[in-house]
């Protein structure tokens, strides 16, 4: 990673709402269509109970960062990617959230402590099938690549997700289509007490809003 003055990494820059997110081609670029999962997040948190919000492949962290940059909402972050996770701090310091933010660097489940509670957990696994990524050169394999059907990383969110809410929150998980949303409704999150209230569509992808019970 290629650093600036005061230890800044110096990448490619771009506008994300009113925050301005640094990354490098390490990293996913990030989609401006998922700024809409930023602000469904926002708004389920005006009525969400008390704690913080768990982001899940939190990639430059933006899509998280946008969500609590109008509370006062900790959030902490997660990637398997360390250059994305460093990409993070940096942009939560420059939004001027770098003492309501924590990022930890690692296996999505080791990451989060079994005694942890979250008001809200945010999700944007990668959810190309395997056999598909090699239309998407540009893209780090790390940060698209979501197995056979799509969902490996998608199901491991919905399992930490359902470990870590607290009753009555929402989890808010990307994916790429709504065959995807209904794969995971029917199996996974049913067996582990999450039932799927809502579904958006956008251009770009698809975002599930899931509920614990």
């Amino acid at each position: 990673m290629t650093q600036g003055t005061g230890g800044t990494a110096v990448g490619e820059q771009m506008v994300f709402g009113p925050l301005t997110i640094t990354f490098d081609a390490r990293v996913l670029r990030p989609r401006t269509w998922t700024a809409a999962q930023s602000t469904w997040a926002a708004q389920l948190l005006e009525d969400a109970p008390a704690g913080p919000v768990l982001e899940l492949c939190a990639g430059a962290g933006q899509i998280g960062l946008l969500a609590v940059h109008d509370g006062d909402r900790r959030l902490v972050c997660v990637d398997a990617n360390p250059v994305a996770s460093a990409y993070t701090l940096q942009n939560a310091a420059a939004a001027g959230l770098g003492d309501r933010v924590e990022v930890r660097n690692g296996d999505l489940a080791a990451m989060v402590p079994a005694d942890e509670r979250y008001a809200l957990v945010l999700a944007d696994p990668p959810w190309v099938p395997a056999a598909d990524t090699g239309r998407f050169p540009e893209d780090p394999l790390l940060a698209i690549d979501g197995g056979a059907d799509g969902t490996t990383v998608a199901v491991a969110c919905v399992e930490v997700a359902a470990a870590h809410l607290l009753p009555g929150a929402t989890l808010l998980l990307q994916l790429g289509n709504v065959e995807q949303v209904g794969a995971i409704a029917g199996s996974v999150a049913a067996a582990h007490g999450m039932t799927l209230d809502s579904t958006r569509v956008f251009e770009g992808g698809v975002v599930a809003r899931f509920v614990r019970a």
